[in-house]
């Protein structure tokens, strides 16, 4: 295991099994061509064809305002989770949809259904650190044995998904509160600080994402404190038991160690004489482009 592996394993996505999707002229996302023929071809939502932007599908383009797409894909949405898709993980929580970072939102959609579309998402992800004498140190939470996804398994400080209508920083206030007990005052301290891409590929789905990351310096004398029973526990560990950690096992959730390297480069923690330096750096951000797909 190493830091290299890590990113490939965040960046296994294989686009040639994955044909795009548009809303208008504006590629959203990408469709499993198994998904595609099997599920939304049968939909009648969309249709595949070449409209000069290139072959893919098209929602329907009678669709023609934000809300009359939401509304009609959470109809189509629901009559999937009837039939067995989905895996008990709906959410009733509607992630934003937009060809790019800084684009107008062209509909919003259930967060479990997502990465069957590869829609680009994301969310804040936090490092909380203390320094002390002895060294830097991280506040290490390890997930919920009853979460649905990656149980059991370590995290960043505080983390969540980024769902629509809401700021980013004012999205990672409500979670330090929600998973941390870390109080308003104390979280609005945090600071963005780098962001994490990578293409992500689990059979049919495919995730894009942005993570945006955040650092913030803890006191001493503050403990963070399970709340909403997503975490079980919280530890303090050396930054350096962190780092080999994350270098020599699979014990984080698997995105979470491309957070903590990013950390480990920022802090200094990675000697720039690595020969794998710049690779590793490179493949921090992978980024979601608006013309050609993968930066």
């Amino acid at each position: 295991m190493s830091f290299l592996d890590h990113i490939g394993r965040c960046n296994n996505a294989d686009l040639s099994q994955f044909e795009p999707w548009f809303i208008g002229p504006h590629r959203t996302g990408f469709l499993h061509r198994v998904f595609a023929a099997d599920v939304v071809g049968p939909s009648g939502l969309f249709a595949r064809h070449d409209d000069g932007n290139g072959l893919g599908w098209h929602l329907d383009p009678g669709l023609d305002t934000p809300a009359k797409r939401t509304a009609a894909m959470r109809t189509f949405l629901l009559g999937l989770r009837e039939r067995g898709h989905f895996k008990g993980q709906w959410r009733e929580e509607e992630y934003a949809v937009a060809p790019h970072s800084g684009t107008p939102v062209l509909m919003t959609m259930e967060r479990s259904a997502v990465p069957w579309f590869g829609v680009r998402a994301g969310g804040p992800h936090m490092t909380g650190y203390v320094r002390r004498k002895d060294g830097l140190h991280i506040w290490v939470p390890r997930r919920s044995y009853t979460k649905p996804t990656f149980p059991g398994q370590l995290d960043n400080t505080v983390a969540g998904g980024q769902p629509a209508g809401l700021g980013l920083h004012e999205n990672l206030v409500k979670e330090c509160g929600e998973e941390a007990s870390i109080p308003p005052e104390l979280a609005r301290q945090a600071k963005a600080v780098s962001v994490v891409a990578y293409w992500n590929q689990s059979g049919q789905q495919l995730k894009p994402d942005i993570m945006s990351c955040f650092d913030l310096e803890l006191p001493q004398d503050f403990t963070p404190r399970a709340n909403d029973g997503e975490v079980h526990s919280f530890e303090l560990w050396p930054a350096q038991r962190v780092f080999e950690t994350v270098r020599d096992s699979e014990e984080f959730k698997y995105n979470c160690n491309l957070v903590l390297i990013d950390f480990f480069v920022r802090h200094g923690m990675l000697s720039a004489d690595d020969p794998d330096f710049v690779t590793i750096v490179q493949g921090l951000r992978m980024m979601y482009t608006p013309v050609s797909g993968l930066g």
